[in-house]
């Protein structure tokens, strides 16, 4: 039994007890020895596994061989990943695309069409759904991450959810806790899936003894226990803050590097030399090799031998030609909306600010509508694919998307309900700039403004990103004309950022409402209390893979 105290030689080509080798061959490679007394080898014949002797266990050879749990080995030939016996058998003749180890019975595998599942001790699926991901078993809970939502939770051996809550990342249980993360960082959950503490931080590691340590989002760790009181500082992550806050001051040096970018049209023209590039664009090539420098620091071109300077990954979101594309956003952003943060000190000064009305302003120009439009639909193009499904209207027979731009929600939302009556609700202009985009469909485009009577009834409602844009007065008048259009029992779904008291997240994005909308986040207890007094409840708030949580209500 001397393999129980082997370890790896130095050189990784066999073992040693007591600094003494356990045998005379020599290995290409070699891992520790596992129950019962196995340990996963290569040589010039392929991989394998020996005994305590160095003689090999069985006759057969692999790509990759691992360590027995549970009496049973990962291993990989030609074909694919599988599992094998003590004896070098196969537990079943099926493949995948990689195999991890059991651990309590279970086992996690990749499936060749990209899913992950747990397989039982006898080698069969343990559930049919597929997964992302899914990782081990410990203490009869595994981590998954669902396809549909993009998010994760945790289940039980046969696949049966343990609560129901989700979490953008997510930890094992340990000793009754589990590290989770959502938009605001990181905490600390129950077995319940509730947070054990209202604090977010930027790390957390497993309780210890009742105690663990955490990173603070401005860098300082802490001890804190399972109340989330913190009992000790123990150190901050090094970092010069002149230098940082140096960085912030000039931020916007990024934005206006990216909007030039776009309007002069450079990443719809790469790959080029920069003196082609000014050619095209009608720029001093001195100048436009300087921009490509900016734009080289920020990860959006680089150089590539004789071609000159192509876009990276990045930059083509900032190509206009895209079917997901951010160059609008950046004209949008780094012009008319970056003019308007220049009255942020007059905003903050101000008892009764109330900007210009960005949406009635976009509508005068005809150029700046498309441009705004297109930008609000790609962030709805890339936030709410996920979501769609998880909407609950399937009793709906007429849904109304109120204030949805171009219809890209309601478009999802029709396919995912095809027996429902789907509109849009929006100003004039914007339905007209619509029906040109797309002038066929199941989705109809009704003209009206959310602050009067709405032309139209339905039976469920989604607003995304609605409410945020106005303060408190007007959001209150928006729910009052939806509970107007709705009969009692309704389902209707919001999709916000909700702010947490404890967590700084999203508080940019609200001072950019004030200064440019007026409007403003909010945290869940003052969308609760709008709600009710319009005449809704809040039925339920569900985070998504998105900023965005959705509240769910009901019209009382």
């Amino acid at each position: 039994m001397t393999w129980h105290r082997s370890t790896v030689a130095p050189d990784g080509t066999h073992h040693v007890v007591d600094g003494q080798a356990m045998y005379s061959h020599r290995f290409i490679r070699v891992q520790k020895f596992h129950e019962p007394g196995l340990a996963p080898v290569a040589d010039a014949s392929g991989a394998f596994h020996i005994l305590s002797n160095g003689r090999a266990a069985y006759s057969d050879r692999f790509v990759q061989a691992w360590g027995f749990y549970e009496g049973r080995a990962a291993v990989q030939d030609r074909a694919g990943w599988f599992h094998i016996d003590v004896d070098g058998r196969p537990l079943t003749p099926d493949r995948f695309a990689w195999c991890g180890n059991f651990q309590g019975g279970r086992c996690t595998v990749r499936s060749f069409d990209r899913g992950y599942l747990h397989l039982t001790e006898f080698g069969s699926p343990a559930y049919a759904q597929r997964y992302l991901y899914a990782g081990d078993f410990r203490d009869g809970a595994a981590v998954v991450r669902c396809p549909a939502r993009g998010l994760c939770t945790h289940i039980g051996p046969e696949g049966q959810h343990l609560h129901d809550k989700w979490f953008i990342d997510l930890d094992v249980f340990h000793k009754g806790f589990a590290r989770a993360r959502d938009q605001a960082g990181w905490f600390h959950i129950d077995l319940a899936g509730r947070p054990i503490t209202d604090h977010r931080y930027a790390e957390v590691e497993p309780f210890y003894n009742g105690q663990a340590r955490v990173l603070t989002h401005d860098g300082e760790f802490h001890v804190v226990d399972q109340a989330g009181q913190s009992l000790a500082t123990v150190g901050r992550v090094p970092h010069d803050s002149f230098h940082q806050v140096s960085a912030d001051l000039v931020g916007h040096w990024r934005t206006d590097t990216i909007a030039a970018a776009a309007i002069l049209g450079i990443f719809e023209h790469l790959p080029a030399s920069a003196a082609t590039l000014a050619y095209t664009i009608g720029a001093p090539p001195l100048s436009v090799s300087r921009l490509l420098g900016g734009l080289w620091e920020l990860g959006l071109v680089d150089r590539q031998g004789d071609q000159g300077w192509i876009v990276t990954d990045k930059g083509r979101l900032l190509d206009p030609r895209g079917s997901l594309q951010l160059a609008d956003a950046a004209i949008e952003i780094g012009g008319a909306l970056r003019e308007q943060w220049a009255h942020l000190v007059e905003a903050i000064r101000s008892r009764d600010w109330r900007p210009p009305d960005v949406f009635e302003n976009a509508g005068q120009d005809p150029v700046r509508l498309a441009r705004v439009q297109r930008m609000l639909s790609a962030y709805a193009q890339h936030d709410y694919g996920d979501i769609v499904a998880h909407l609950p209207f399937e009793a709906a027979g007429s849904i109304v998307d109120v204030a949805g731009g171009t219809g890209v929600l309601a478009r999802m939302i029709a396919a995912r309900f095809p027996a429902a009556e789907v509109s849009v609700l929006e100003r004039g202009e914007v339905c007209a700039f619509a029906q040109q985009r797309r002038p066929e469909g199941r989705v109809r485009f009704v003209g009206g403004s959310i602050f009067q009577r709405w032309p139209l009834r339905a039976d469920a409602f989604v607003m995304s990103r609605v409410l945020h844009d106005w303060n408190d007065q007007d959001a209150a008048e928006i729910l009052r004309n939806a509970r107007e259009s709705v009969e009692r029992g309704s389902i209707g779904v919001i999709l916000e950022l909700l702010l947490l008291d404890s967590s700084p997240f999203g508080r940019l994005c609200d001072l950019h409402l004030m200064v440019v909308t007026g409007g403003r986040e909010r945290t869940g207890d003052e969308y609760s209390k709008l709600l009710r007094d319009a005449g809704f409840s809040l039925v339920r708030v569900q985070p998504t893979n998105s900023i965005v949580s959705m509240l769910v209500v009901e019209a009382t």
